[in-house]
């Protein structure tokens, strides 16, 4: 059984090095202890969004139904020939995971698949459970069973998952408005996309920032690291994408080159070593 949990493991781990070059990066600065655990979390929510960005050709529907049932079939059983699910149930047993977290996450994973506009409540809906949620689950392997730590940084965990996929948004207007026909946004119009409008949504992306980075402090130091590293990167994507003019952000997807991501890396590492975090 070891051998095949180890297979698993390295199964999610090759899902987040070969989707994310950046959380690849983030996820090597964590403690060895969360390395293995938090390449399971990543690899089971790629798989959940690749069914319903990506399998154009597939029956999206049924395919995230089956996903459904498999991933608590696996929770429940302790084991899954799907090795993705496998580790990925072995992680929320471990960890105490709560179901309702994976519930939410697969629940905004489903509103991919019909919704195509939203309104705030829709908003605020499906970033709970595309990104605040994951931040939890995560969460929940840092602070390694201690609940009254988990309550205190619950909040800001949420923020900053926010603040995550706000940016996602952002970045990859062009594939969701003219590949996928949808968009996040509150009332979003691409025709009106303009600089005010652009600036209101930055607005609020800083305060989900700020909230965050105050977490980011207050992570237990095995973890602090890793996080911190994912931030700065977010923040400079977010620093670039405010720089750049409303009509190229949605006809182009902003990003951070692979050397500018190194020079992120290196700097993050030298104040976490000097406690400068």
């Amino acid at each position: 059984m070891e051998l095949y949990n180890n297979v698993s493991y390295k199964c999610s781990k090759l899902v987040t090095t070969s989707y994310s070059t950046s959380f690849s990066l983030g996820v090597s600065l964590l403690h060895k202890d969360f390395i293995m655990p938090i390449h399971a979390i990543y690899g089971f929510v790629r798989f959940a969004d690749e069914i319903v960005d990506t399998f154009h050709t597939a029956n999206k529907k049924e395919l995230l139904e089956r996903f459904t049932k498999d991933t608590h079939d696996a929770i429940r059983d302790g084991i899954s020939l799907n090795p993705i699910l496998h580790c990925f149930q072995d992680t929320v047993n471990k960890y105490n995971i709560d179901v309702e977290l994976i519930n939410t996450f697969l629940r905004s994973m489903e509103m991919d698949l019909n919704k195509t506009n939203y309104n705030k409540e829709g908003y605020e809906e499906y970033i709970l459970g595309s990104a605040e949620v994951v931040g939890l689950m995560c969460l929940k392997i840092f602070v390694e069973g201690d609940e009254k730590q988990y309550q205190e940084l619950k909040p800001d965990a949420m923020k900053l998952g926010s603040a995550f996929q706000k940016i996602n948004f952002l970045r990859d207007l062009k594939a969701d408005v003219h590949t996928l026909g949808r968009s996040y946004f509150p009332g979003f119009d691409a025709k009106n996309f303009n600089a005010a409008v652009k600036k209101e949504i930055e607005a609020d992306i800083q305060k989900d920032f700020d909230a965050g980075l105050r977490g980011i402090k207050k992570l237990p130091r095995k973890a602090r690291l890793g996080v911190y590293l994912a931030y700065i990167y977010y923040i400079s994507l977010f620093k670039k994408i405010r720089r750049t003019a409303p009509e190229k952000v949605i006809e182009s997807r902003i990003r951070i080159p692979d050397s500018k991501k190194y020079m992120l890396f290196v700097g993050s590492y030298l104040k976490h070593s000097f406690n400068m975090i």
